[in-house]
């Protein structure tokens, strides 16, 4: 078994206009302070990284790398969530992700969605030059909006539009893999890749293309119900990075898993900081060590009632005394007798 890295925070909620939250310098060192070991960088944000000079040097990346070690910190992940949910978009939300991109491709959908996966291609390039394993992300959505089965589907509907993005991440996954990086998707409602039946779908549709893997983040789990720790019995070997994030699911006579188009606060699925909501993060956090994940324990903070402030100070000491330190001993190694055949031949009466 191997012991899980951190704690490490997704610097993407935390990034803002004032110090020390507006640039990778101030901020790094806000986050180390706080007992933070490596940080997850969201590629959409010149302020922390800039990916196609990272994609394109070894020593923009090696001096990038090297300004966070002489902080104590390490990059965990790259992160590029809305620019991934930008390589699939139902027209519903054009307007709505348009923001995501670059002003120059806005209004065309089409060019959005280029400039989508070529902006991922470079995120390839560069976990690859900075000596990552894995990068989170979106899939992006062509049958979200078709979620509920009324109006009924036409036959083939969703057939269809998993096989249209899997064409699409396709070549995307193929340059990770020239890269030897894996592309890990969150699995998040809004995206067609929402749960495990939606994941196995779109990797059946790729043909079992082995960079295709899972970014676990309990919360959304839990505002769907979903066993989150059965999920990681089930598919623990397509685990590749882990949001540490927290939830609550509290129905009432009024609302359920849709919430009722209520805010936030008043929803009765809500995220919440670490140890305020009702995830079992003892149990996964056994459950992945069980399962040999040694890559990274990160922080994603969103809380409908805490501030970010408290929320990161909070967090770094809780995902630290949740990391296990497994053991290379068997605890009932005092007993054993060794391996020896004809022992055994003679203690079973053979």
């Amino acid at each position: 078994m191997k012991t899980i890295k951190g704690p490490g925070i997704f610097l993407a909620q935390f990034l803002g206009d004032e110090a020390p939250f507006n640039s990778l310098d101030t901020i790094a060192d806000y986050m180390a302070g706080l007992g933070y070991k490596g940080l997850q960088l969201p590629t959409w944000d010149p302020r922390v990284i800039d990916v196609k000079q990272a994609a394109e040097s070894q020593t923009y990346a090696d001096e990038l790398k090297g300004k966070l070690a002489d902080k104590g910190l390490q990059i965990t992940e790259l992160a590029s969530h809305i620019i991934g949910q930008l390589v699939a978009s139902h027209p519903v939300y054009d307007d709505l992700f348009d923001g995501f991109a670059v002003p120059e491709v806005r209004k065309n959908p089409k060019a959005r969605a280029e400039w989508a996966v070529e902006h991922l291609k470079l995120v390839a390039q560069a976990s690859r030059r900075l000596g990552l394993k894995a990068s989170a992300t979106f899939s992006g959505a062509l049958a979200w909006p078709f979620l509920y089965p009324w109006p009924q589907r036409p036959a083939g509907l969703v057939e269809t539009a998993f096989k249209e993005l899997a064409a699409r991440w396709k070549p995307i996954l193929d340059v990770y893999d020239e890269n030897g990086v894996d592309v890990a998707y969150e699995l998040h409602p809004g995206e067609d890749l929402f749960d495990g039946t939606t994941f196995e779908m779109f990797v059946d549709y790729l043909g079992g293309h082995t960079r295709a893997n899972i970014n676990y983040d309990p919360s959304h789990f839990v505002l769907q119900q979903l066993d989150y720790l059965q999920f990681i019995d089930l598919y623990h070997d397509r685990i590749k990075a882990f949001h540490v994030k927290d939830a609550e699911f509290n129905p009432t006579g009024k609302q359920g898993v849709y919430s009722g188009f209520a805010g936030w606060a008043d929803r009765a699925g809500r995220f919440r900081s670490l140890g305020d909501g009702q995830v079992d993060f003892g149990a996964i956090f056994s459950k992945l060590s069980q399962y040999d994940y040694d890559s990274w324990a990160v922080l994603e903070w969103e809380c409908c009632i805490k501030s970010p402030v408290q929320g990161a100070a909070e967090g770094a000491p809780f995902i630290e005394s949740h990391i296990i330190e497994v053991t290379t001993k068997a605890f009932d190694d005092f007993a054993g007798t060794g391996a020896d055949e004809a022992f055994n031949r003679k203690v079973l009466g053979l």
